[in-house]
């Protein structure tokens, strides 16, 4: 069986770990099948605009060992991975990288990127009309191609033959889910185990991401009513108490904040809401249904049912990972291990 070619997309400022990370578990992959007694199912490339030294965002070197301009496009891979870091708006503006990429992409049975990779393939087109994912950090550069449905919050996403993954460590994620589809939960299990990783990371993103704070409205009044919000999260902010306090009726008020804010004015208060519960979670002590209290959620239940839409885990378990006091020596989970 001849190995399906991986080849990675680098140019200089990538983020190495969204190169080494998936790039390992591919290369993991090998090494369990091969003690199952079968050939290695994949050959890992990485190519830049020439061959040799790439050097990241860290300052730390990657050898590329071919250049994407000495390929055919039409034959460069079975899957192509673009990856992500802080050179990916210079990358963006070589047009004859970009051009390469949607030529490789229309031949290769998947394309995929990682974390700010994602804006690569959004500018070569490949991500008109589907969901698509990157990091939360890039999220509104993303959204900046309105042909593209943005999620920010899973981990990766896949729509047709176009992966996305998340920020960063997320690759390893996307790559084991590529494993898995190719040759089975037991390989893709097993190189997870020797990464000491989940196979399926619980939650998304959005458990990492700092609290989201909106830009100030244009419009007085609504960024008052953000004010007051922010001020005191715990406080009744119904709409026709905030629209009142701010001088406004109540249609005109959610008409008018949701058109500067991109999001209705519940919805807001929510998400401020969940954001001093998560602050309160890893700093404070206080048990889970007193700071549901403070928050405003009132019950434990309701703020268990924000948290799991917004954040995608349970209060309990964001504590378990994330919280400041956690004793010294305690381990803090696998996902947590790989996050340090």
């Amino acid at each position: 069986m001849v190995p399906q070619r991986v080849l990675f997309v680098i140019y200089p400022g990538l983020q190495p770990l969204d190169l080494v990370g998936p790039h390992e578990v591919f290369v993991g992959a090998n090494e369990v099948l091969v003690r199952q007694g079968c050939p290695p199912a994949y050959l890992a490339e990485i190519v830049a605009r020439t061959a040799g030294p790439v050097q990241g965002e860290s300052g730390l070197a990657v050898c590329a060992t071919g250049s994407w301009r000495d390929r055919a496009a039409e034959t460069a891979a079975d899957t192509l991975m673009v990856v992500g870091g802080t050179g990916v708006e210079a990358a963006i503006e070589d047009r004859e990288l970009v051009d390469w990429i949607r030529r490789a992409a229309g031949r290769a049975r998947r394309t995929a990127s990682v974390c700010s990779g994602a804006l690569l393939l959004a500018e070569a087109g490949l991500l008109d009309g589907r969901r698509a994912t990157t990091h939360w950090y890039r999220e509104r550069e993303l959204r900046a191609h309105a042909s593209v449905e943005v999620d920010i919050d899973p981990i990766h996403v896949v729509d047709g033959p176009i992966w996305t993954s998340a920020g960063v460590t997320a690759g390893i994620d996307m790559a084991l889910a590529m494993v898995e589809v190719d040759h089975g939960v037991e390989v893709a299990q097993t190189v997870a185990r020797h990464l000491v990783m989940f196979l399926r990371r619980p939650g998304g993103q959005s458990q990492f991401a700092p609290a989201v704070w909106a830009e100030p409205a244009e419009s007085p009044p609504v960024r008052r009513a953000q004010q007051l919000v922010h001020a005191e999260p715990g406080a009744p902010h119904a709409v026709a108490s905030l629209a009142a306090r701010v001088g406004m009726s109540e249609r005109n008020f959610s008409r008018t904040f949701t058109r500067e804010i991109g999001t209705t004015p519940g919805r807001y208060v929510e998400q401020v809401r969940v954001d001093e519960a998560r602050r309160l979670l890893e700093q404070a002590p206080t048990g889970v249904a007193a700071i549901a209290r403070a928050c405003g959620f009132g019950t434990a239940e309701t703020m268990r049912r924000a948290f799991l839409r917004i954040v995608g885990v349970a209060p309990s378990e964001y504590r378990n990972r994330f919280a400041h006091d956690r004793s010294p020596g305690t381990s803090p989970g696998p996902e947590m291990e790989y996050h340090r």
